[in-house]
């Protein structure tokens, strides 16, 4: 069943003009025109991940393929604008990667930040995002269940509206563990199989900060075919 994409951020790319050798305009020109041709792509790109968007049906499959196994997830259709933004970000490769950065046994396990793609900045992981938040989509009749998707988002004193990262989601892994959560943050999916790779990665050593001694990483995040 086709459907009408919800959202859809187009971003623009911005050039910079440079001088070249002894011809100062001639190398603008150059930019110029390399510009125009770095923004066409852009935009045939972006298209072809909203044609591929509009025809998804109203509750898709994706696989979470990670360096532990593959956890099937199926998007909420009544939260459709966390279904888009993640399928769009899996399309475009986004999640490719990247690691599970947060891991809490009993509780839950979390990925998504684009920042944990550079060993340098570990002191910076769990903050990163592809510059934007989600409007809520809190719904009551969704909770915290095992194998629950939900959006990270910042804290109430900083976002009173409960708006969710762009990019950065968790995977509950213990019911009990995380009922304290239900209202409070938007679950948009669920896990239909993988049980037993949200428990293994769960149970993966880890620092005091919940970052795993050995990096346990999303390969990539792919439509299921077979299931769609």
């Amino acid at each position: 069943m086709k459907r009408i994409i919800s959202i859809i951020s187009v971003a623009a790319l911005l050039i910079a003009a440079a001088g070249c050798g002894n011809n100062p305009k001639g190398g603008q020109k150059e930019a110029e025109a390399q510009a125009e041709a770095d923004s066409a792509a852009a935009v045939e790109k972006t298209m072809k991940t909203m044609e591929k968007i509009a025809a998804l049906p109203a509750e898709p499959v994706f696989d979470i393929i990670t360096s532990l196994g593959t956890i099937k997830v199926r998007l909420y259709a009544d939260t459709p604008k966390h279904r888009d933004n993640f399928a769009r970000l899996a399309f475009e490769g986004f999640y490719d990667g990247l690691q599970f950065h947060r891991i809490i046994r009993d509780f839950m396990i979390q990925g998504g930040d684009p920042l944990t793609k550079f060993p340098d900045k570990v002191a910076e992981y769990g903050t990163g995002g592809p510059g934007y938040q989600i409007e809520a989509e809190i719904r009551p009749e969704h909770h915290h269940k095992k194998g629950a998707l939900a959006a990270a988002r910042k804290g109430d004193m900083a976002n009173p509206m409960k708006e969710s990262s762009g990019s950065q989601f968790y995977i509950v892994q213990s019911e009990e563990g995380c009922r304290h959560l239900d209202g409070e943050y938007t679950i948009f999916g669920e896990t239909i199989d993988g049980f037993k790779v949200i428990d293994d990665i769960a149970a993966v050593q880890t620092n005091q900060r919940g970052l795993p001694t050995n990096p346990v990483k999303i390969i990539s995040v792919k439509l299921d075919e077979e299931l769609n």
